[in-house]
């Protein structure tokens, strides 16, 4: 069984406890507007170009964008961190895209870590089949778990996908008694207004237990904006200011006044 990946970040240090390697893996059944890795929408290997400028020259170089790898070679790229992992308390991530549609490979991969007893950690938009689901949750040791918005047609309009097999998935993980942390990327204009912040941290908050880790807010950039041309994709994003530094100190506290732990950032 082999995975596609598009990218792999060594000493991590965002993507869950510790130092850890993150797999990010390609294809996504989401279309948000503001992702920041558009890279990984497409789950096939692409063929792009980009242009490489040394003083007044230009050079278009064509690049390949994702590889093919088994499970086991996942755990060699780990191994060679393994003193800093162990360390410092680390494990390993997989991310996307959305690592569940590639869902047999990242059960498979889960399996292998688990056997060396590597802490395990998964990001995702929880929109997946609940057998899929299922598969993945004894492997798990923590979710890195989005939610976008409370409304299910808003949700729909900014992503493409509605947020109620999001909010089913995400109660079931809980239920089954996994770690949780549950990250909210801060969009302005999309769900930074008084109503849906207030909805999203009733939500939050009633949910409270042992499983939620923490809330982590990430705040709108535009880091990825200019891959966006180069795979071929509208941006829509460009008339969207990144929310200040203020203004996400304020988003922070208004969550915290509900008891929940709050980090600004992953």
């Amino acid at each position: 069984m082999k995975g596609l990946i598009f990218n792999i970040k060594r000493y991590a240090i965002h993507d869950g406890p510790g130092i850890r390697v993150t797999f990010f893996l390609k294809g996504c059944p989401l279309g948000c507007w503001w992702c920041h890795n558009p890279e990984g929408i497409n789950g096939d290997v692409q063929e792009v170009e980009r242009v490489d400028r040394i003083g007044d020259k230009q050079f278009v170089v064509r690049e390949t964008v994702g590889k093919y790898y088994v499970a086991e070679d996942l755990l060699d790229i780990v191994r060679k961190d393994s003193v800093f992992i162990e360390e410092s308390g680390g494990g390993v991530t997989f991310s996307g895209g959305e690592p569940l549609v590639q869902s047999k490979f990242l059960s498979e991969a889960l399996k292998v870590f688990r056997n060396e007893a590597i802490h395990t950690v998964v990001d995702t938009s929880g929109y997946a089949s609940r057998p899929i689901v299922d598969s993945i949750i004894p492997l798990t040791d923590l979710f890195l778990f989005d939610i976008k918005h409370m409304d299910p047609l808003r949700h729909k309009e900014y992503t493409g996908v509605s947020n109620e097999l999001i909010m089913d998935n995400y109660n079931h993980i809980l239920e089954r008694g996994k770690a949780v942390i549950i990250r909210i990327p801060i969009i302005p204009g999309f769900n930074d207004d008084t109503d849906q912040l207030e909805a999203l941290r009733g939500f939050v908050a009633n949910r409270q237990g042992g499983n939620i880790q923490r809330v982590d807010l990430l705040p709108y950039h535009r880091i990825g904006s200019s891959k966006y041309r180069k795979f071929r994709l509208e941006y829509r994003m460009h008339n969207v200011e990144q929310p200040s530094t203020e203004r996400m100190n304020e988003i922070r506290d208004f969550f915290a006044a509900s008891g929940v732990s709050v980090k600004i950032g992953g």
